[in-house]
C-alpha cells in the first residue's frame, strides 16, 4: 500500500479553501496548472511510499503511540507559497507549528521503528498543495493572492494514516484517490 500520515482539515475549513482556490483559478494562466481536488487536501506529516502489507499493523500501533504522546493543537490555513519554481502551489499553516512538527517527527520515527524504509529526514514544512505543474510556472500572482488567506482556527485532534491510490486509467488530469486506513486520537485519551 502507498501510505502517508496526515492531518486533515475539517469540512468547513476545506470549504473556505475551496472558495479561495476558485478565485485563484480565475487568474490568467490558471488553466495551465493541475488543481488538486478537495478530497486530496491534507497536510502530509510523513510519506511512507509503498509499505508491505505485513508492516501496516505495526505501523498503525506505533502511530497510535505517537498520537497519544502528542497533545491536540490549534491550526489554521494561512498564506501560501510555492516549491520547485512553480511546480507546486500551496497554502501554509499557522498556529502551534512546533507541535505539528513534533507530530511529524514522531510519525516518521514510528515508521522507522515499524520497519518501514524511510528516505533521509528533511526539515518539516507544513503545507497543503492546491496545484501542480509539470513545467516551471510564474506563481507570484497566486502566492500574492494567497497572502491574505486565513481560515478559521481549529483543534487538530487526530493523526490519520492515509492510503493513496494512484490513477490507473491514463485519463489526463485524473487525481489520486485517498482513503483513511486508520485514525488515531491525539493526547492521553487516544
Amino acid at each position: 500500500m502507498r501510505l502517508f500520515a496526515a492531518v486533515l482539515p475539517p469540512v468547513d475549513v476545506v470549504r473556505e479553501l475551496a472558495a479561495e482556490v476558485a478565485e485563484l483559478r480565475r487568474l490568467p494562466g490558471a488553466d495551465g496548472m493541475r488543481w488538486t481536488e478537495r478530497a486530496g487536501w491534507h497536510f502530509t506529516l510523513a510519506f511512507y511510499g509503498e509499505v508491505d502489507d505485513e508492516l501496516v499493523p505495526e505501523l498503525t500501533v506505533r502511530l497510535g503511540r505517537a498520537a497519544s504522546r502528542t497533545e491536540p493543537f490549534r491550526l489554521a490555513l494561512s498564506g501560501g507559497g510555492q516549491f520547485g519554481h512553480g511546480r507546486a502551489l500551496w497554502t501554509g499553516a499557522e498556529g502551534d507549528l512546533r507541535t505539528m512538527r513534533l507530530l511529524a517527527e514522531r510519525a516518521e520515527a514510528a515508521a522507522r521503528k515499524a520497519g518501514v524504509p524511510m528516505e533521509d529526514h528533511r526539515r518539516y514544512k507544513a503545507h497543503l498543495t492546491v496545484a501542480r505543474s509539470r513545467d516551471a510556472v510564474d506563481t507570484r500572482p497566486y502566492v500574492a493572492a494567497l497572502h491574505a488567506f486565513h481560515s478559521r482556527t481549529w483543534t487538530v485532534d487526530e493523526l490519520v494514516l492515509v492510503r493513496s491510490n494512484l490513477p490507473t486509467s491514463g485519463v489526463p488530469g485524473e487525481q489520486p484517490r485517498y482513503e483513511a486506513v486508520a485514525r488515531r486520537a491525539l493526547g492521553a485519551a487516544g
